[in-house]
């Protein structure tokens, strides 16, 4: 999907030049994934999260985390963390590697982020949401934005509170996932809420929740007035929508390309391993094709890239699938 030749919106000073996105999803959204989902339309590449003590502790994965191709761009750099001053000084590091943006995760529902206080544990703490964001943007050169849930739970939906919190503190996007911390990826995302949000705020909004096909893209507009629509695991099975397809108009030419393309790329970027990282991409990529179980047993714990590409040529020949 070719680029718009003005900017959908703006985040801060930066032009976004489409209205499709690729959420942050952890141990998914690497440089690889991010690259292929850019070409084919995603308007900006956010990483995943980065956890501001690694930051700060120099883990051996951070590097990994934060390599991006200048091709990205914009680039957004994902932090998580329960203390403000640290965030400042973990994002004071990041923006020695040059992102155009920085973005505060306030929605991941895992027990070990969101149990300590962090990503969808601040939603329990207005307070400390303010003293986050307002330190960050008093501090940060680029623009900060943030990624929110509905709330903690059914019984503490306060997302028109942290959402005004957000902008009045300085932030200059919020994305928004439809869901409570508590409902993790259950049941139906409310565009309703993001209507609400979008409704009260002058920043913009992108909607984010149950997006996996072009017709839900549009309704996700018309239902929430998004200023653009966030696209998490359904661009995992389909990247292409991105391009504006639909998984069932793509062809198994295309998707037996792009597996290749994308394996030698994950291996170019993290060495061997790269095709036990992979397998995830694989599995979704192939999901919709009646592939004999024991030729996707042999495809998934195959540690060897040629066998994987032989056994790849036998799936989609035995699935009378032409490549």
């Amino acid at each position: 999907m070719p680029e718009q030749s003005s900017p959908a919106f703006w985040v801060g000073s930066i032009p976004i030049m489409g209205r499709l996105i690729l959420a942050p999803m952890d141990g998914v959204t690497d440089l690889p994934f991010r690259v292929m989902t850019r070409r084919l339309g995603s308007a900006m590449s956010y990483t995943e999260f980065i956890n501001a003590i690694d930051v700060l502790n120099g883990h051996p994965r951070l590097p990994r985390q934060v390599k991006f191709l200048d091709e990205e761009r914009p680039v957004v750099f994902q932090i998580y963390d329960d203390n403000a001053d640290r965030m400042v000084e973990a994002c004071q590091v990041l923006e020695l590697l040059n992102p155009d943006i920085i973005d505060i995760n306030m929605g991941c529902p895992a027990k070990t982020v969101s149990h300590r206080g962090a990503g969808a544990g601040l939603l329990r703490q207005p307070e400390k949401v303010a003293e986050i964001v307002t330190k960050l943007v008093a501090n940060m050169k680029v623009p900060v934005t943030a990624k929110i849930r509905l709330g903690w739970d059914d019984k503490s939906r306060n997302y028109l509170e942290i959402a005004r919190i957000i902008e009045d503190c300085g932030a200059s996007l919020l994305a928004v996932h439809g869901r409570t911390r508590m409902q993790n990826y259950t049941g139906n995302a409310d565009w309703d809420a993001i209507a609400e949000i979008k409704q009260i705020l002058s920043i913009p909004v992108l909607g984010n929740g149950d997006v996996t096909s072009s017709a839900d893209i549009e309704r996700m507009f018309l239902h929430t007035g998004c200023d653009g629509v966030m696209i998490g695991r359904g661009a995992i099975e389909n990247p292409w929508i991105f391009s504006g397809l639909d998984r069932e108009s793509v062809s198994p030419e295309l998707v037996y390309q792009s597996m290749l393309d994308q394996l030698n790329s994950m291996l170019t970027f993290q060495g061997p391993t790269g095709i036990i990282s992979f397998r995830k991409f694989a599995k979704r990529y192939l999901r919709p094709y009646p592939v004999e179980h024991e030729q996707l047993r042999s495809l998934l714990t195959c540690l060897d890239p040629n066998q994987f590409r032989e056994i790849l040529d036998r799936i989609f020949s035995s699935a009378s699938l032409p490549v």
